[in-house]
This record gives structure tokens, C-alpha cells and sequence, in this order.
């Protein structure tokens, strides 16, 4: 359980670090932010990949669900900036 939670958190954090690459322009948002968002990213990445897929757990690196995850927490970052007003610059 707490291997698990750890594993979310590093997941989280390269998750939303490479969504915040993607993304054009500079976000000015906290590390913790990312962190959160990158974990929400990869949540609804798997979920999605999951209700689309029907392949179940795969061996080795599910590329395909990164991408999605990535995709995910790059929305998520934009929306965030949006709501709270930080822009772009």
C-alpha cells in the first residue's frame, strides 16, 4: 500500500513534468501543483486507457497509456492556469 502511493506520487511528478514540456510557453505553477495535476493526469489516463482497451495488464511499458496520462495532465495544467488566472508567458 504505501509502495503504491509512492509509486503514484513518482508517477504524479514525471507525469505532470512532461505534460508542462508539451505545453508551450512557461505555466507559472508550484512543483506541488504539478505534482497534483500529474497524478490526476495519470488517474484518468488509466482510467480512460482502461474503458477504451480491453487488454488488461500488459508486459512492460504501457506507452500508450503514458501518452494519454500526458495528454490528460497537459489539459489539466492549461484548465488550472485558466481558473486561477496564472498566465502563460
Amino acid at each position: 500500500m504505501i509502495l503504491d502511493i509512492l509509486g503514484l506520487i513518482i508517477f504524479g511528478a514525471v507525469i505532470g513534468i512532461l505534460a508542462r514540456l508539451v505545453l508551450p510557453g512557461k505555466q507559472n505553477i508550484s512543483a506541488l501543483v504539478t505534482v497534483i495535476l500529474g497524478i490526476l493526469g495519470a488517474l484518468a489516463g488509466y482510467y480512460i486507457w482502461g474503458a477504451i482497451s480491453n487488454k488488461g495488464d500488459t508486459s512492460g511499458v504501457d506507452w500508450i497509456r503514458w501518452i494519454i496520462s500526458i495528454i490528460v495532465a497537459a489539459v489539466l495544467v492549461t484548465v488550472y492556469g485558466s481558473i486561477t488566472g496564472k498566465k502563460r508567458v
